[in-house]
């Protein structure tokens, strides 16, 4: 099992619930394939250049643990999950 963190910016002119939905079924599913160690909510955020025509993001830091083969499926439903704007995922030390 490796470290990760991953940070994912969602669409901010979504309802509350659907962002508080958005972030239940990422980190279900990170805690159904690894563990889940930290979940940061940094809220709405200015973005540094638009993304699809949007100028904020509701940030979210998830910090887990998962085998390497599972980061190609999270990869595979963040691009495949319409509320989120942007990601990325990383490996730590």
């Amino acid at each position: 099992m490796n470290n990760y963190e991953t940070i994912i910016i969602i669409n901010s002119n979504l309802e509350e619930a659907t962002i508080k939905s958005t972030i239940e079924k990422v980190t279900d599913l990170v805690a159904k394939h690894g563990k889940v160690e930290s979940t940061e909510e940094w809220g709405k955020k200015k973005l540094a250049y638009p993304i699809q025509k949007q100028n904020e993001g509701y940030y979210v830091l998830i910090n887990f643990s998962s085998n390497p083969d599972f980061i190609d499926e999270l990869e595979r439903v963040y691009n495949i999950t319409d509320e989120i704007i942007k990601h990325i995922i990383v490996k730590k030390d």
